[in-house]
């Protein structure tokens, strides 16, 4: 058997075992929608976001209390350890208790507008807590979407490396026979060398993925299925604009903030106007019969009020009109806000959009470049059959397909992390769009009905628990793949 022929038999059987490998089912495999919904469980940025929105709704009830009565109560126990010398009738001990309540019927304003501030934050907390939602879930898209294509494309590097220990072992055999020159031996030897290097790079990168798809997720990824077709994706972008306007949270908690602002100028305004409060206070007096008096009931002394205060503030030092002009100027800069919010919402959308087809066409592009390069070193390696090609040649023609398949499955891979980053920028990737199967949503608005109309002072919560997973104990990752996915 000749070495031409050796070689023509190494690659019918590489091919051979890989399209087993292909036909190799998996037993079991991780699909998008699950990765998602592990994240949404147990994510530390999720978790972490929805308790800050919680300490959020805690503002309702905090400004609410600066409306409600007030009920004070001191008592105080005082014994003399050296009388007056010129007082005959200071007590030698004496026992005193004080209450006061006190209920705020007008505030100029402040507290009515500092509730409405809250809950308007409130609602700009709840729309932050859905941007971060679709923040975290684009980067697991992103990260899910790397393992697979660093996957692909270590696989890819792989077959590229067997296929050049096999070209350099022909050729080799070829030169042993004096078939080809050293030259083509020397050719096939640098260019598995580079082929080495660039497998190296390729499962590094693959490596890096799956520890970041592990912070994002908590888990390692697990033999990930091709991820589902993304649903309502927008025919041009000015549709896609639209709705991004009406849906994308981060212009509504803009919009929320800049309301919020206005609620602050008018409660800073209330500090000038009159506050009126009623009143009533009783005290409690017993000297311990150590008071010198003949008079009967003379040791005890009680006393009972009740009122009305009115509070007329003239000036204040300027105070409240400083407090007013900085609550302003706050306003000002949330409305300004707002736009620049407006504007990188709509760039962020029409550049997804641009992303997202610039992929598709280099999809189509890249496929038809992968079945080009295929068709071209089938006919490269059967004109060096004949003669008429060199190793070379060959070599040449194996990166080439090698190249045009790794820009194939990046480019699926790019196509994908735009099309949702384009459902991210129109508010539409979120749990509730998703359809995960995460259980019971979290909704944010339960425990502000919960804590907004507190008011007894002991009410505390319990104390809080990890809601997130650690993954100190993940093993380290490697580049292991299955030798299909050298198959885009």
């Amino acid at each position: 058997m000749t070495a031409r022929h050796r070689f023509s038999g190494r690659c019918a059987l590489f091919l051979l075992l890989s399209v087993s490998s292909a036909m190799a089912g998996a037993a079991h495999a991780e699909t998008l929608q699950g990765a998602l919904a592990k994240a949404y469980r147990s994510n530390p940025t999720l978790t972490g976001a929805r308790a800050g929105q919680r300490a959020t709704d805690e503002n309702v009830p905090i400004q609410k209390a600066s409306g409600r009565p007030a009920l004070d109560a001191t008592g105080s126990y005082s014994e003399s350890i050296l009388k007056p010398t010129i007082s005959f009738t200071s007590p030698q001990r004496t026992l005193n208790a004080n209450a006061q309540l006190s209920v705020p019927l007008y505030t100029g304003g402040s507290v009515r507008n500092g509730i409405k501030a809250a809950k308007t934050r409130v609602a700009a907390g709840q729309a932050d807590l859905r941007a971060t939602e679709a923040s975290v879930f684009s980067q697991v898209v992103a990260a899910y979407m790397d393992v697979i294509r660093n996957g692909a494309v270590v696989a890819l590097n792989q077959a590229n490396v067997r296929a050049l220990e096999v070209n350099l072992q022909a050729t080799s055999d070829r030169f042993e026979v004096g078939d080809v020159t050293r030259t083509d031996v020397a050719q096939s030897e640098s260019r598995l060398a580079l082929a080495r290097s660039d497998l190296q790079g390729a499962e590094a990168n693959l490596i890096t993925a799956r520890e970041n798809y592990i912070a994002l997720v908590g888990e390692a990824p697990d033999n990930l299925e091709p991820p589902p077709p993304l649903p309502g994706l927008p025919a041009t972008p000015d549709s896609a604009v639209q709705v991004a306007l009406k849906d994308n949270p981060d212009i509504s908690a803009a919009k929320k903030l800049r309301e919020a602002q206005q609620f602050d100028v008018r409660a800073a305004k209330g500090t000038v106007l009159p506050t009126v409060s009623a009143f009533t206070q009783a005290g409690y007096t017993n000297y311990l019969d150590t008071l010198t008096s003949s008079a009967t009931g003379s040791q005890i002394n009680k006393q009972a009020s009740a009122g009305v205060q009115l509070n007329i503030p003239f000036y204040q030092g300027g105070r409240p009109a400083a407090q007013v002009r900085r609550s302003q100027a706050l306003e000002s800069q949330a409305m300004e806000k707002e736009i620049e919010v407006e504007r990188n919402v709509i760039a962020q959308t029409r550049s997804a959009y641009a992303s997202w087809q610039a992929s598709l066409e280099s999809i189509q592009s890249n496929q038809k470049a992968v079945d080009a390069a295929n068709l071209s070193l089938e006919g490269v390696r059967a004109e060096n059959s004949v003669g008429s090609r060199t190793i070379l040649d060959i070599l040449n023609a194996e990166q080439e397909a090698v190249n045009a398949k790794v820009q194939l499955v990046t480019a699926r891979r790019n196509a994908y992390v735009a099309g949702f980053s384009l459902l991210a920028a129109m508010g539409h990737a979120e749990a509730d769009d998703l359809n995960l199967d995460a259980g019971t949503l979290y909704d944010p608005v339960v425990n502000y009905d919960r804590v907004k109309g507190k008011w007894f002072d002991w009410d505390f919560d319990p104390a809080p628990k990890l809601q997130s997973t650690r993954t100190v104990d993940s093993p380290a990752q490697n580049a292991n793949v299955d030798p299909a996915l050298a198959q885009p």
